[in-house]
């Protein structure tokens, strides 16, 4: 049989970019077994027994990660790794396996920037749920990075501009002006801003025309999701870290409220922070300094703080889960969003006005409303507020062909009473467990516009269940 063998495989459906995941182990049947088990789930495998033929595959392809026996005939798996680092294949993860176990191995490995390790004889199942853990963390990773250098290079935020000529937007607008002016220039420290309202309202939008009627507007604007950051990732990635702080941290980075510089750090859904890394948030806003990871060096902290949520700040702090001395900090001047359907004709001329948008973005005509479809837009409770209109526009502007557009066009049902949940609960009695679990997602997922983290926190699961979930019963993401 030839060293290298490409084994595809599987009869689970491929996600939508088959990760390739190269074997290198000289026992033929043991790699065989777990490029088969792999290729159930979906990877593409390919098997070198060689160091030789390893190195070979790496420079006819780039797999996504690499499992590396310690013990090759042609050298040791500690020398390949090495070598891997210190060239082309530096990013690309390794989860080191060895039949001996010595924790000298283990430890060199881990200085390597091995991802895991795993001493044989282990399970199959052990295995794929550790490959899967690797590559999810590295695609973390590489989106935290794509995200941090997309937030860098603005140097300043455009014009923002919030539409509506309804009472409550008018009150936001006036606010904003005035919050703003109050923040003079960078070495005036600014009071921190909380902004409350439910998902979809445009707190982003209201931290943004803040931001650019202030004195800071030429400086940066910094967006952080705190739901979106990984509980292992989120402190590196907002306070920075210096080289060889931990395993993974071959170069020293700016976190991001460093790279916010003397502009403006907008704390997108703040109640999702952990409650380990509200007090060190808590000491930089009341310090104004922070410390990397692996540093004993004071850092001046020069930016404006906004913070947003759609939480109830308050019942979180009666729960345990935000620390009080963070709210009051962060309660120095609060601004609440209305949702949509307080808006009334606010309604009415975002849809217009995004239908105009999504019109030119196409090419194509400006489609008008019929009165049917004015009076279903009015009449819609909007449970995913503006964002779930400008989504509802796009889609019926897409698909009108120019033509105008009615009710039946939009789809919108009209939500019913939760008291009037009668013909609800004999339904309910008519379906499985699997049944009601599915309608239970599906509903989180449209009511938070498929955001999975909010999702997953309205259900009461971690995103990782919410996931697992939404893959069992087809429902994307």
């Amino acid at each position: 049989m030839p060293e290298s063998s490409t084994i595809s495989g599987g009869e689970a459906a491929a996600p939508k970019r088959t990760p390739m995941v190269l074997i290198v182990e000289d026992e033929e049947l043991f790699g065989k077994a777990v490029a088969k088990r792999l290729g159930k789930s979906g990877y593409h495998c390919q098997h070198a027994t060689t160091l030789a033929r390893a190195e070979q595959s790496l420079r006819e392809l780039t797999p996504d990660l690499i499992l590396l026996d310690m013990r090759l005939p042609d050298g040791s798996g500690l020398d390949f790794l090495a070598r891997l680092r210190g060239g082309a294949g530096a990013d690309i993860p390794v989860l080191v396996m060895s039949a001996y176990g010595e924790l000298e191995d283990a430890v060199s490995a881990m200085k390597l920037n091995a991802a895991e390790y795993l001493k044989k004889p282990f399970d199959l199942e052990e295995l794929l749920v550790n490959v899967e853990k690797v590559l999810a963390k590295a695609e973390m990773a590489r989106s935290l990075a794509y995200s941090r250098k997309r937030e860098q290079r603005s140097a300043k935020v455009e014009s923002v501009q919030m539409l509506g000529e309804c009472e409550p937007v008018r009150a936001i607008r006036e606010q904003a002006e005035r919050i703003g002016r109050l923040v003079a220039a960078p070495d005036v420290v600014p009071p921190t801003v909380l902004i409350l309202g439910e998902t979809g309202t445009g707190k982003d939008v209201t931290a943004r025309l803040m931001h650019g009627v202030s004195a800071r507007r030429e400086r940066p604007f910094v967006h952080v999701d705190c739901a979106a950051l990984p509980k292992d990732l989120i402190e590196a990635e907002l306070f920075g870290h210096e080289k060889g702080a931990f395993t993974s941290a071959h170069v020293e980075r700016t976190g991001l409220i460093e790279a916010a510089e003397d502009g403006t750090l907008f704390l997108d859904e703040i109640g999702e922070l952990p409650l380990e890394l509200q007090a060190k948030l808590l000491a930089v806003l009341e310090r104004r300094t922070l410390r990397r990871i692996g540093s004993s060096q004071e850092r001046p902290v020069r930016c404006w703080f906004i913070a947003a949520t759609n939480r109830d700040m308050e019942q979180m702090v009666r729960g345990g889960r935000l620390r009080s001395d963070l709210f009051f900090r962060l309660n120095v001047l609060t601004v609440r969003t209305p949702p949509l359907r307080e808006r009334g004709e606010d309604i009415v001329l975002l849809a217009r006005e995004f239908a105009r948008q999504v019109a030119n973005r196409y090419g194509q005509r400006p489609p008008q409303f019929d009165s049917g479809a004015i009076a279903a837009l009015r009449r819609y409770h909007w449970p995913g507020n503006v964002r779930e209109l400008r989504h509802v526009i796009e889609r019926v502007v897409l698909l009108s062909g120019g033509g105008a557009i009615t009710a039946d066009a939009l789809m919108l049902t009209a939500p019913q009473s939760p008291s009037a949940g009668g013909d609800d609960a004999a339904s309910l009695d008519e379906l499985t467990l699997d049944q009601v679990e599915k309608l239970l997602i599906e509903r989180a997922l449209k009511r938070t516009d498929n955001n999975v983290s909010e999702a997953a926190r309205q259900l009461g699961v971690t995103r990782m269940v919410m996931r697992y979930r939404m893959k069992k019963y087809n429902l994307g993401g």
